[in-house]
């Protein structure tokens, strides 16, 4: 397991409109590509995922599918790509272009659950 933080670009709070979006379209994402998000939550700029995954994906792979699929499915929600060109300028963008990743094998899961489900 693996614990994810993606920021939204230029720290925008676009998250607290767009939350619950979000959280279905990486649902949906995980479902397509036999990966798990076992916890998930929100905060007005960033979310945190801790993802189940098979020893043949790759972690930059699985990165790489929820950030590029969401900016796309974002953008493509109606209502969406108004409120976004506001303050990402038609650039069809969403996340920043880093992520944090951490195994949780040094902590126990229950540990990395709590602390997903307490930000936001």
């Amino acid at each position: 397991m693996i614990h994810l933080i993606f920021v939204c670009k230029y720290r925008r709070s676009l998250l607290i409109r767009l939350s619950k979006d979000v959280k279905s379209i990486m649902f949906e994402i995980a479902e397509e590509n036999n990966f798990g998000i076992k916890e998930m939550e929100v905060d007005k700029d960033h979310i945190h995922l801790l993802v189940e995954y098979a020893p043949s994906q790759s972690v930059l792979e699985i990165v790489r599918l929820l950030k590029q699929i969401s900016t796309y499915r974002i953008w493509k929600k109606a209502n969406n790509s108004t409120y976004l060109q506001k303050y990402l300028w038609k650039e069809n963008t969403f996340w920043s272009d880093g992520y944090f990743a951490c195994s949780v094998g040094q902590v126990s899961k229950s540990v990395i659950e709590q602390y997903i489900r307490t930000q936001g």
